[in-house]
């Protein structure tokens, strides 16, 4: 991330032992943000797998203790009701307190009911430990957005939020494929998918510790515990009516009548006491700004659509199509696929353009579709229709569940930033909860309709066995089941599993209609640390609070030649006949008045106007005053040059025409010199690199400026136009990288640029009479994508160049195809020769 340097402030201040820190009110580098944010997505990593790896281990988890779908339902719901109730205390609490010293009890916390949960002898065991989790995991989700936003301008917020939907959906792809294969795997047993993420934790404490330095603000702490408790338990007992109803009770008795009056009650006392805290759970004040009310409300729908396709794709791979785990897992990944893209799509496309409405609107959509159409599945879909079916809802959730936060941190003030943002991932996590209580409710009941809908389809001898299965409360063993019976059930668990998405897009659809009220507004350039130094040194952010109104600069006004001849002749003149200051104009002339103003129509102090006739004599002189207005004389009616100029600014010559005897009002607006400079470096050792070459760009791709680093690897260019640039580097022997960056309206903006070391590699395709031409060969890393083809001339030769260190497979064709692995160190030149021929060569 780029950094504006004032002339005379040190760009880095070192902290004992870590990495080193911005300092107060001072934007952190892009290096720093990373390594801070390399442990809080460990973190995020942690809690995410938690949850996700248990997905398909459930059916097995729940089997061993001797539970039914009472205990499937309650094992995901009780993490998520520990998580929604205490999301709102963590974020407050990250507004009074230090943000590190949460995070790291967050982690604490985590750990404990991961180790409890992995000892669990039964359900209720199991649950207890869930709702341990869900507390840890709940000041993770919580913690990491508030730390972000207190690192991260919103506008650069978009590219590191990408960062943060890529753990998630590596997590969420990951998890279940995990956990099936640890739950698969007879040596290993489920337990230890609920001790997976306890190394991910101690690591991130770890590099916490050392990479994350946040200023803490000492004040008086006053937590709203009274608010604290009756949030936590309206939540909780609205959770718990919804996940007992329609089971334990019908949805319409008394017990519903107690238990959402209970929750009604419970929500106006947390209201009352909020009107009366002084360091409220919940600022009320926070939801007459329309952006973070409609944000809360749409990411309360979001959370529905969200968490019933991580919780319910599992049943219906495992029950209705009969996976083991590890494919159920394996079968998901379209959903998390769309998830990952649109999350690192839409972040980098925000901070390039600074627009977001738009994304949000079209996750609606997609979001809508992806749950209506995952309700038109039966047990025997094809696979490729539910694959599309699938991404579409994992694009939707990845466009709008961190742009919703997004939204809302750019309304608020720093001291709200950890209570703003809570709110919205309490009510993402509220919705899920009660989404996936209400639904798992309706799942039960339509799979029963649907069963004993067609048991009559079945003969006398499998109605029997079919009736015994759908009356057993523990989740049936496909497996064990006669061909017809195991058919007849997969089919009501199709059905059945069906009708919860098809259920869950009306939500979806009220989300879309809520974010299209959301009014968009520019992101911020200045994170929350900054935000809040300014504040203390009374200087605001013009991006921040409404600008005045700006005054178009008429077409006449521009230099032309004449003027610009008459501005060298008045900077050589040794003499001023007529000096005027903006308090003391010349008597007896028609006054010509006006602002100086800079980037975002910030006021330009001590600036110098100068008023010269069009032969080059000079007039007037003024010095523009703290709001960078000015005043001059001018004598008579006519034409005049008006100069200005200001330390750090491109000078400006305008043509002011005085008419008559009134006053004449004119705004000159300048441009800053600003200033690019910085330093490319090798990533592996930190050394400079030397004669790399810098190209600049800007946002349309046209060619700024190019050079080359010096011998300590830095570069630099003047005169650049303020706004978003683009910087590529590319040197021999490393990969070429291309970065985004803000280039400021003033002062220098400094850069540091880290090059990964390419590999190449060379080789020659053989058949058995020699080098073969027009041989096709393919690079595939691991992960199965293509990096490159090349086909070979006449000497049999190939080659690829500028690649990553690790393990690739060399495809070549034009015989029979070939496949040779190959494993690359990160650096140098590897020889691979291909040998192609036909059987019996």
């Amino acid at each position: 991330m780029a950094t504006t340097t004032p002339a005379g402030v040190r760009a880095h201040a070192k902290h004992g032992g870590g990495s080193p820190a911005a300092p107060d009110g001072a934007p952190m580098t892009h290096r720093q943000i990373m390594e801070a944010l390399s442990g809080l997505l460990l973190g995020l990593f942690a809690a995410i797998i938690s949850s996700t790896i248990v997905t398909n281990a459930l059916p097995t988890i729940i089997g061993s203790l001797g539970g039914g779908q009472e205990a499937y339902t309650w094992v995901v719901t009780a993490a998520l009701l520990s998580m929604t109730a205490s999301v709102p205390l963590w974020g407050k609490m990250a507004d009074l307190v230090s943000k590190k010293a949460l995070v790291q009890i967050s982690l604490v916390i985590y750990i404990i009911g991961s180790v409890v949960a992995g000892l669990a002898q039964n359900p209720a065991m199991l649950i207890g430990a869930r709702v341990i989790q869900g507390l840890g995991a709940g000041g993770l989700s919580a913690l990491v957005q508030v730390v972000m936003a207190a690192m991260i301008a919103p506008r650069e917020r978009g590219r590191y939020s990408g960062y943060t939907g890529a753990t998630f959906a590596v997590a969420t792809v990951g998890g279940p494929l995990l956990g099936g294969v640890i739950t698969d795997t007879s040596w290993l047993g489920w337990r230890y998918c609920l001790f997976v993420g306890i190394p991910f934790a101690l690591i991130a404490l770890v590099v916490l510790q050392k990479t994350l330095h946040l200023p803490v603000t000492k004040r008086k702490v006053k937590v709203d515990w009274v608010g604290a408790f009756f949030i936590t338990a309206a939540a909780s007992l609205l959770l718990v009516w919804v996940t007992f109803a329609d089971d334990k009770y019908d949805w319409l008795s008394w017990q519903t009548y107690t238990m959402v009056g209970g929750t009604f009650v419970l929500a106006l006392l947390f209201v009352f006491t909020e009107t009366r805290a002084s360091e409220p759970i919940i600022p009320l004040r926070l939801f007459r700004n329309r952006t973070v009310s409609l944000a809360s409300v749409a990411s309360l729908f979001v959370g529905v659509g969200m968490y019933s396709g991580t919780v319910f794709f599992s049943q219906y791979f495992q029950l209705a199509r009969d996976k083991s785990p590890t494919m159920s897992g394996v079968m998901t990944i379209p959903m998390i696929g769309g998830l990952f893209v649109a999350s690192m799509v839409s972040g980098r496309f925000i901070t390039r353009t600074g627009r977001w409405k738009g994304w949000l609107v079209a996750g609606g959509l997609f979001l809508t579709a992806g749950l209506g159409l995952l309700g038109l599945m039966r047990y025997d879909t094809p696979y490729w229709e539910l694959s599309i079916y699938m991404a579409l809802l994992g694009i939707g959730v990845g466009t709008m569940m961190q742009n919703l936060v997004l939204s809302t941190q750019n309304q608020v003030t720093p001291k709200d930033l950890g209570a703003a943002s809570s709110t919205v991932s309490f009510f993402r996590s509220l919705g899920g909860a009660v989404g996936v209580g209400v639904l798992g409710s309706v799942m039960s009941g339509r799979i029963t309709h649907y069963a004993k809908d067609t048991i009559t389809a079945l003969d006398p001898q499998s109605q029997a066995a079919a009736a015994k299965a759908a009356g057993s409360s523990a989740l049936p063993d496909m497996d064990a089941l006669p061909g017809t019976v195991r058919t007849w059930l997969e089919s009501a668990y199709g059905h059945g599993i069906a009708d919860v998405f098809l259920y869950a897009a009306p939500f979806a659809l009220i989300a879309f209609v809520v974010v299209m009220f959301i009014k968009e507004v520019p992101l911020r350039t200045s994170g929350g640390l900054a935000q809040a130094a300014e504040e203390a040194v009374g200087v605001l952010d013009a991006a921040e609070v409404p600008a005045p109104a700006e005054e178009k600069i008429p077409s006449w006004a521009a230099a032309s030649e004449t003027q610009t001849a008459a501005v060298a002749t008045a900077a050589r003149e040794e003499t001023a006949p007529v000096t005027t200051s903006a308090s003391t104009p010349v008597s007896g002339g028609i006054p010509v008045r006006g602002f100086v103003r800079g980037a975002e129509s910030a006021p330009v102090p001590q600036a110098a106007v100068t008023l010269i006739s069009l032969g080059g004599r000079q007039l007037g002189r003024s010095v523009t005053q703290a709001d960078g207005s000015y005043a001059l004389d001018a004598p008579s009616v006519g034409s005049y040059v008006l100069i200005a100029s200001a330390d750090g600014f491109q000078p400006q010559a305008s043509t002011v025409v005085v008419n008559g005897s009134d006053p004449v009002s004119y705004d000159v607006l300048l441009s800053g010199t600003s200033g690019l400079n910085g330093l490319v470096r090798a990533a592996d050792s930190g050394q400079p690199v030397k004669d790399a070459m810098v190209i600049v760009t800007d946002v349309r791709g046209d060619l700024l400026s190019t050079g080359t680093t010096g011998e300590q690897g830095e570069f630099a260019f003047a005169e650049l136009v303020p706004g978003a640039v683009t910087v590529a580097v590319n040197a021999d022997g490393y990969r070429p990288r291309a970065l985004p960056v803000e280039v400021g309206g003033t002062g220098v903006t400094r850069v540091e640029i880290d090059l990964d070391s390419g590999a190449q590699v060379l080789g020659v395709v053989r058949a058995p009479h020699g080098p073969l031409a027009d041989a096709r060969v393919t690079l595939v890393d691991a992960a199965g994508n293509v990096v490159g083809t090349a086909t070979t001339g006449t000497d049999g030769a190939y080659a690829f160049t500028d690649l990553s260190g690790g393990e690739y497979t060399v495809i070549a064709t034009g015989y029979p195809p070939v496949a040779t692995a190959l494993t690359l160190n990160g650096s140098g030149t590897d020889g691979h020769d291909i040998e192609l021929a036909h059987p019996g060569e």
